[in-house]
């Protein structure tokens, strides 16, 4: 999964219809470029490798600039890769990131109904972790890269069973949520 695609589409159903330089400027002043790895050209390519997949239609209205809006199928897109980045722990953090920026696109229900499977795959990658630990006698050095697996599962299950309780308790506003930003073309302070 790429989370420049999450990105891309979620910015554009965000603002409901937007232009790549809008998309870029708004990616890069949240630090994508730091934990996503985002870049101009990745930004570009998404843009034209969603449109020509059908994902986004482009719209050249303003001479010299091009406006991108999601489709259905767009959207089905987006909600695959959100729920996927949701529910299934990655080694690379670009991918939770992107889907941490677009969870109030989830109901609060359906958030926590994926991060409890995230929960039992960390505490599954964890426990794995752990019995290869233990059977490092002929090569006790790979005790590092077991550990290191281990204590990094055991941090992502600390950290996702925080947030499911801060659901829980009603933190931020959620998909059908009074004030969520999480419905397509719901972000009006952000559009020029």
């Amino acid at each position: 999964m790429s989370a420049t695609r999450l990105l891309v589409l979620g910015v554009v159903r965000g603002y409901g219809r937007t232009h790549g330089y809008r998309i870029g400027t708004d990616l890069l002043s949240w630090g994508a470029g730091d934990w996503a790895n985002v870049k101009w050209g990745s930004i570009y390519h998404a843009l034209r490798t969603l449109t020509a997949a059908g994902s986004l239609v482009d719209h050249l209205d303003v001479p010299g600039r091009t406006d991108y809006e999601i489709t259905e199928r767009g959207e089905a897109e987006f909600r695959s890769l959100l729920r996927e980045a949701v529910r299934r722990p990655h080694s690379r953090p670009d991918q939770l990131g992107a889907a941490l920026t677009m969870l109030p696109a989830l109901s609060r229900d359906e958030a926590v109904r994926l991060l409890r499977e995230r929960l039992a795959a960390l505490e599954e990658i964890r426990d794995k972790a752990q019995g290869r630990l233990d059977e490092q006698a002929e090569r006790p050095h790979w005790s590092e890269l077991f550990g290191l697996w281990r204590d990094t599962a055991e941090g992502g299950i600390a950290w996702t069973a925080g947030l499911i309780g801060r659901l829980e308790s009603g933190a931020y506003a959620m998909g059908g949520e009074p004030g969520s930003p999480g419905r397509p073309g719901s972000w009006p302070s952000l559009k020029e």
